[in-house]
């Protein structure tokens, strides 16, 4: 550089040409970075959480599906089961033919039923969330709903009875519909505290008494805290893991066809 200019441009306009053309270069990336960042933008997004006892991870990965998914186009005469959940039912990290819900229309159509089955799992979703898109859900036949909501709400610490409340709206406007219901019971680790966990898990039990619906005690029976059928997560279930969750639901489901 010399001395002669007044600042960088007077560096820049006593500079080589070349060297004028890549300072400048570096300029214009320097400005776009910052009106970026300025903005809120950023070049990359961790979506990994450190697990800890005060810090737990939450459940879900971030939504990458429509809050609300489509509906499936309607089929003259033929029965629905629609799964209202989160990740678990959306099969977080498979591929779609590989998620519960996926594999429960394998097993009815082997076995002869009729029914089409309706994923309707969000990846993130809560007892609120599945609330919120009930009625946009409804607009379709729905004749059995499999309610697999509440496993956010715990991992995020919500109340228990909060999200008892949100469950018990959903199954009061289906049931007043005509439409049958298998709740799925979910569970808290042991990291949440003893009274945390007893009062979460009896949620589930207490709203199928109360509402006098099909209860599955807990979604992931034989398949929780067996690094073998998880993920890497520790979580979700993979393909081996998915494959008892739909054995586990099947048996529940079957006695409402």
């Amino acid at each position: 550089m010399t001395s002669g200019g007044s600042g960088l441009i007077g560096d820049l306009m006593a500079a080589p040409s070349l060297k004028t053309t890549l300072m400048l270069a570096l300029l214009a990336l320097g400005l776009v970075a910052l009106m970026a960042c300025e903005r809120g933008e950023s070049p990359t997004a961790s979506n990994s959480a450190s697990p800890g006892a005060q810090n737990p991870p939450p459940m879900q990965a971030p939504v990458q599906a429509p809050v609300t998914p489509p509906i499936a186009p309607p089929v003259d005469n033929v029965p629905v089961v629609l799964c209202l959940g989160d990740s678990l039912t959306a099969g977080f990290g498979l591929p779609q033919e590989q998620s519960f819900p996926s594999l429960l229309q394998n097993r009815l159509a082997a076995e002869g039923y009729p029914h089409r089955v309706v994923n309707a799992g969000v990846s993130g979703d809560t007892s609120a969330g599945g609330l919120a898109r009930l009625d946009w859900l409804l607009r379709q036949r729905v004749d059995v709903l499999v309610l697999a909501l509440g496993a956010n709400d715990g991992l995020r610490g919500q109340s228990a009875e909060a999200m008892a409340g949100n469950l018990s709206r959903i199954i009061e406007r289906v049931k007043a519909r005509g439409i049958r219901v298998l709740l799925g019971g979910m569970r808290m680790p042991a990291n949440y505290g003893a009274e945390y966990q007893r009062g979460f898990a009896a949620v589930f039990p207490t709203l199928a008494r109360k509402h006098d619906v099909a209860l599955l005690p807990f979604l992931l029976e034989g398949v929780a805290g067996d690094p073998s059928l998880n993920q890497a997560d520790g979580i979700h279930p993979n393909a081996k893991g998915a494959k008892i969750v739909a054995d586990t639901v099947w048996n529940a489901l079957k006695p409402l066809l």
